[in-house]
C-alpha cells in the first residue's frame, strides 16, 4: 500500500513443444508483464517469429469482423465461457465467421441502407423547411437552358458584399425571407455568367439548397412527399428489425464464443511473436509480482518439465526505471490513486503517495470549502455520481467517491467554522437546533482572518517538510546517496528550509527557545550545500572534472540556482495561504449573497419569495462554481507544491497479459 509491489524479473527458456502450454499459463494467470525479446532471436529463427506476427495479424482482422457482426446485431461481448486459454486454428474459426457473415450481411445491409435513406430524406427536408412557405415550383430552378439560379441562405451582412462583387454582371437578387441574422435569397442571371455567379455566391458565404431531382412542385409539396417516403421506409425498417432480432437470438451465443476464442488466440499469437527464438527453444522475458513467483514457477514446471526458469527479485536502485510499477490500493484508496496516475506513475523505488493524498486532499478541500450544509450537498452529489443512477453522469462515476469524501470533509470543517449554508455565528440554524454543536466551533474565518492565514502557511511549511523527508527516503530506497545528501530537495535543501523557517519564527516570537544564531549557522551550511550541490555530487560519484564549464560559468549557474531555490521555497510555502484565502472568500461570498437576499426580502409583496430565490440560487452557485475552483486549487497545491518536493515520476506501467480480460475488468 505504501510502496509499489515488489517485482521479480522472469526469464524462461522453453522447449518448442511446450511453448503453447507455457504461454497459456502466462496469459491465463493475468500477472505476467511481458518484455519484447524478439530482438534476441537467432538469425535463422527469424522466419518463425515472423510467422507468429502474421498469425496474430490474421487473428486481429478476424476479431474485427466478429466485433462488427456483434455490433450490427446489438449483441453484448459477454464473458469467456471458461478460464482456459487455447489457440484455436484459423482454419476452424474463419469458416464459422464467414458462414454467419453471409447470413447476417443481407439483413443488416438492407437495414443500414434503409436507415441511410431515411437520414438523407430528413436532410432534404431540413434544407427545404426554410423556404417551405415560398410558392415557387422548384423544377424551374433545375437545369434551365438560359438562366442560372441559386436559392439559399446568406448572412445579412454579406448581401451588400455580394451585390458589389456582381456590379459589372447582370443579375437579379430577390430576398424571399429575412430574419435577424440571415436571409433566404434567390440569385439569378444569365447561364453564360454561371461561373461568375457561383464564385460571388461562395465569396459571400451564400449557402445554396441542394434539391433532389426526384421531386417536383413547391417546397411544401416536396416536404409532404418526402415525409410520405419516410413513413413507407420506416415500415420496411420495422420488418427488417424483426429479422435482425431473430438473428440476434440465433447467433448470440455462437458469436460470443467465437469472439473469445479469437481474442485469446490473437493474444497468445501476439505474445509468442515477441519471444526470442533460439535453435530449438524460445526465450521469454518479463516481470511478475514477487509474491506470485514461486506459485507460477511450480505451474510452469508442471506444464514443461524441461523448462529453465531464472527469477531475479529486483530491489529498488538506480537502474529500476524500467521495472513495471504495480500500485496496490484497494477500495476507496484506488479512487485517489487516479489522482496520482494523472500526475505521473511513481517509479519503482518511490513511495506510493496514494495513502497520504487520500488524507490530505479531502482535508485541504474541506478547509477551503468549510460549510456543513453545502458539504452535505456535495457528498450526496458524489454518491449520486458513484451510483450510476443518472445516465448523463455515468462517465464521471469514478470521480463520485472522491467528490463524496471531499463533501464529507467540507461538512466537518463547516462544523469547525460554524457555517451552515453560509449562515455563521448567531445566525447558524444548525447550532440553534443542536446547541451542543457550538462546542465544535473552533475558528470563524471572517472574524479571525490573520489566524486562518497563519495556520494555512504553517500547514504549507509542514507539507513541504514532509515532501523533503519523503524525497530523502526515496533516495535512501534507491541507494542514491548523492541525491539524499546534496539534492536541492534532499538533506541540504531541508536544512536550508528549516533554517529559513527558524529565522522567521525566532525573529517574530519573543522568547523562542532556540537562539537565532543557531538557525543562522545551519542556514549557512544549507546555503553552502545547495550552492555546491553539483560539486559534492560529482565528488561522491567519482565524476571528473568536479566543475564543468569553468569557474565563471559555475559561479553564474550556482548563483541562479540558489536564487531559484530560495524563491521556490518561499513561494511554495506562501502558496498554501490560499487555503485560508479561499476559506475567507467562501465566507465572504456567502455573506454577500445573504446581504442581497435581505435587501430583496424587503420588497413589499414578493420579498419572501425573492429572498429564498436568491438564497437558493446563491448557494447552488457557490456549490457548483466555487466547489469546482476549490477542487482545482486543491489539485494544484498537491501537484505543484507538494509533489514537486519528492515525486520524480515516469515509472513504467504494469500491463500484465490477460487473454480473457473483459472490458469491465
Amino acid at each position: 500500500m505504501f510502496f509499489p509491489e515488489a517485482m521479480t524479473e522472469l526469464e524462461l527458456i522453453v522447449p518448442e513443444k511446450d511453448l503453447l502450454a507455457v504461454t497459456s499459463i502466462l496469459t491465463g494467470q493475468g500477472i505476467f508483464h511481458q518484455v519484447d525479446a524478439s530482438n534476441l532471436s537467432a538469425r535463422a529463427a527469424q522466419p518463425s517469429t515472423d510467422s507468429w506476427k502474421e498469425r496474430a495479424s490474421e487473428y486481429a482482422m478476424l476479431e474485427r469482423r466478429v466485433v462488427a457482426l456483434i455490433q450490427a446485431l446489438g449483441i453484448e461481448e459477454g464473458a469467456p465461457a471458461n478460464k482456459q486459454t487455447n489457440l484455436v486454428e484459423l482454419a476452424t474459426l474463419r469458416p464459422a465467421v464467414e458462414k454467419i457473415e453471409q447470413t447476417v450481411k443481407d439483413a443488416t445491409g438492407e437495414l443500414a441502407a434503409s436507415q441511410k435513406t431515411i437520414a438523407q430524406l430528413k436532410t432534404q427536408i431540413g434544407e427545404l423547411e426554410p423556404v417551405a412557405d415560398i410558392n415557387i415550383d422548384i423544377s424551374v430552378l433545375r437545369d434551365p437552358k438560359h438562366i442560372h439560379s441559386i436559392l439559399g441562405v446568406i448572412p445579412n451582412t454579406n448581401i451588400e458584399r455580394l451585390e458589389t462583387s456582381l456590379s459589372r454582371t447582370p443579375f437579379v437578387l430577390l430576398t424571399l425571407r429575412e430574419d435577424r441574422h440571415s436571409s433566404v435569397v434567390w440569385l439569378t442571371g444569365s447561364q453564360s455568367n454561371s461561373d461568375i455567379l457561383d464564385r460571388a455566391a461562395r465569396s459571400a458565404y451564400l449557402n445554396p439548397f441542394a434539391f433532389t431531382s426526384v421531386h417536383n412542385g413547391t417546397p411544401a409539396e416536396i416536404i409532404k412527399s418526402l415525409n410520405a417516403d419516410i413513413a413507407t421506409i420506416n415500415a420496411q425498417v420495422e420488418k427488417q428489425k424483426v429479422v435482425t432480432d431473430q438473428l440476434h437470438k440465433t447467433y448470440q451465443k455462437e458469436l460470443q464464443t467465437l469472439l473469445w476464442d479469437i481474442r485469446s488466440s490473437r493474444i497468445l499469437a501476439d505474445s509468442m511473436a515477441r519471444y526470442g527464438k533460439l535453435k530449438f527453444t524460445y526465450l521469454i522475458v518479463g516481470w511478475i509480482p514477487s509474491a506470485a513467483a514461486s506459485d507460477l514457477a511450480a505451474q510452469l514446471k508442471k506444464a514443461s518439465p524441461n523448462i529453465i526458469i531464472d527469477t531475479t527479485p529486483f530491489k529498488p536502485g538506480h537502474s529500476s526505471q524500467n521495472v513495471p510499477v504495480h500500485l496496490r490500493n484497494p477500495g476507496l484508496l484506488g479512487k485517489f490513486e487516479m489522482l496520482i496516475n494523472t500526475y505521473s506513475k511513481p517509479r519503482y523505488e518511490e513511495v506510493d503517495p496514494t495513502f497520504l493524498v487520500a488524507f490530505t486532499f479531502p482535508v485541504v478541500f474541506g478547509a477551503m470549502f468549510g460549510d456543513s450544509g453545502q458539504g452535505i450537498i456535495i457528498a450526496l452529489f458524489g454518491w449520486l455520481i458513484a451510483s450510476k443512477k443518472v445516465a448523463a453522469l455515468r462517465s464521471m462515476a469514478s470521480l463520485g467517491p472522491l467528490i463524496a469524501v471531499c463533501g464529507i470533509a467540507a461538512t466537518i470543517f463547516g462544523l469547525i467554522y460554524g457555517s451552515f449554508f453560509g449562515k455563521e455565528g448567531a445566525e447558524n440554524p444548525l447550532t440553534h437546533a443542536f446547541p451542543f454543536l457550538e462546542k465544535l466551533v473552533l475558528i470563524e474565518p471572517l472574524h479571525q482572518a490573520i489566524t486562518v492565514l497563519g495556520i494555512a502557511v504553517g500547514v504549507g511549511a509542514l507539507a513541504l517538510s514532509v515532501g523533503f523527508l519523503l524525497n530523502i527516503y526515496n533516495a535512501l530506497r534507491a541507494q542514491d546517496m548523492p541525491r539524499l545528501l546534496f539534492d536541492h530537495r534532499g538533506l541540504v535543501g531541508l536544512v536550508l528550509y528549516w533554517s529559513m523557517i527558524g529565522l522567521a519564527v525566532s525573529s517574530l516570537v519573543k522568547g523562542f527557545p532556540i537562539p537565532t544564531v543557531v538557525f543562522a549557522i545551519t542556514g549557512v551550511i544549507g546555503l553552502i550545500g545547495v550552492t555546491f550541490s553539483e560539486v559534492f555530487k560529482h565528488a561522491m560519484e567519482g565524476h571528473h572534472p568536479l566543475i564543468e564549464g569553468g569557474i565563471g560559468m559555475f559561479a553564474i549557474q550556482a548563483g541562479v540556482e540558489l536564487f531559484e531555490v530560495m524563491i521556490s521555497l518561499f513561494s511554495n510555502t506562501l502558496s498554501f495561504a490560499r487555503i485560508g484565502g479561499f476559506a475567507l472568500a467562501h465566507a465572504g461570498l456567502s455573506l454577500a449573497i445573504y446581504v442581497i437576499a435581505d435587501l430583496l426580502g424587503a420588497v413589499p409583496g414578493v420579498g419572501f419569495l425573492l429572498y429564498w430565490v436568491v438564497a437558493i440560487l446563491g448557494n447552488l452557485f457557490i456549490i457548483g462554481f466555487e466547489g469546482m475552483i476549490v477542487g482545482i486549487q486543491t489539485m494544484r497545491l498537491h501537484y505543484y507544491e507538494f509533489f514537486s518536493k519528492f515525486f520524480t515520476g515516469g515509472g513504467a506501467s504494469y500491463e500484465p497479459l490477460a487473454a480473457l480480460k473483459t472490458q469491465e475488468n
